[in-house]
């Protein structure tokens, strides 16, 4: 398996995060890694969706699962190998700890983890960073 986290901090609120999350449609405006995003459902277990990173081709991906106010995951199927990336929420006296975290599972994990990984895993601190500008707006 190969596993990355990263840990922020923000103002804003837990609520204000979870709303900015939960407005998966609204994901382009303020995270620059995705370029365009299509989602199947409601922020909720089981929903699919397909983020289209700039320049690369369409991802699908779903949400596998959803704790409101406190933290989501989502899941990529690659076959031999899974990408799970889980970001939660941790609430403290002067604002939130933001945490994504990615792990790469599966019979192929220990070759495309290293090279995949740090691909997806490399805007985490801007993205993270995007989302907690958003929110403390």
């Amino acid at each position: 398996m190969w596993t990355y986290e990263h840990t922020a901090m923000s103002t804003a609120s837990p609520e204000a995060l979870w709303d900015v999350w939960s407005d998966m449609a609204s994901w382009p405006d303020w995270n620059g890694g995705i370029e365009r995003i299509e989602v199947d459902g409601p922020f909720e277990v089981g929903t699919r969706f397909t983020m289209t990173p700039p320049g690369e081709e369409p991802i699908p991906m779903r949400l596998v699962e959803v704790i409101p106010g406190l933290s989501f995951s989502d899941e990529m199927d690659g076959g031999d190998f899974v990408v799970l990336t889980v970001h939660r929420l941790d609430p403290l006296a002067d604002g939130t700890r933001i945490t994504y975290r990615t792990e790469i599972s599966g019979p192929a994990a220990d070759d495309i983890g290293p090279e995949l990984g740090p691909a997806i895993t490399a805007d985490f601190s801007e993205v993270v960073r995007a989302l907690a500008a958003h929110a403390e707006r």
